[in-house]
């Protein structure tokens, strides 16, 4: 197997709509040199903005991202089509020999159909597991990580995705006071990132 070079990345997410944020973070992807940007969802919020993404796209940088339940479906293709950019809660996607999939939560959903969840993120699994490193994205974190201390449940579709496909890295948001949380399950390191961003290697 071909051995792909180090991706660095930037993820972030909940910024609901504050373009300050996006630009911020725009600037830190280039001045970081990442070769991706992956948003966790909740991109548009209550503030009402235009060119939220466009930043991103002036600092040539490949984005990927899931909606989150301020995300509607409609503003999701929206974005995708106006930025070129990519909705891995619609299609998993391949960097190299690095495979990303996910769900996203648009329209207000702040619970996942866990059965319909893990049948995409098995069937999406299925594409990519010959691939040398796997990232799972969710905007809802998973069942049994540190983001519980909401006192919010997590998924228990994602952490079987975690348990059994094993992939590299996971990330999500939606808890904002869960933002820097870190934890490691098996193989994989499990992130909740927010509007500051994090950057990692893979």
């Amino acid at each position: 197997m071909k051995k792909s070079k180090k991706l660095r990345i930037l993820a972030a997410g909940d910024f609901h709509g504050d373009s300050d944020t996006a630009k911020k973070l725009a600037e830190k992807a280039e001045k970081e040199k990442v070769d991706l940007v992956i948003l966790t969802g909740d991109i548009t919020g209550p503030i009402e903005t235009n060119n939220l993404l466009k930043p991103f796209v002036e600092k040539k940088k490949k984005v990927l991202f899931v909606p989150g339940n301020w995300d509607t479906s409609e503003t999701s293709r929206f974005l995708s089509e106006l930025y070129g950019v990519k909705d891995i809660g619609e299609h998993y996607v391949v960097y190299d020999n690095i495979g990303v999939f996910g769900i996203g939560s648009p329209d207000w959903e702040l619970e996942l159909n866990e059965k319909k969840t893990f049948k995409k993120l098995k069937k999406e699994f299925e594409k990519i597991k010959n691939l040398e490193k796997k990232i799972l994205v969710s905007h809802i974190h998973a069942e049994d990580t540190r983001s519980e201390f909401s006192g919010f449940k997590g998924s228990s579709a994602l952490k079987r995705a975690i348990e059994e496909f094993k992939p590299d890295l996971f990330f999500s948001g939606h808890i904002h006071e869960a933002e820097g949380m870190y934890e490691k399950k098996g193989k994989t390191r499990i992130f909740n990132v927010g509007k500051k961003g994090k950057i990692i290697e893979i």
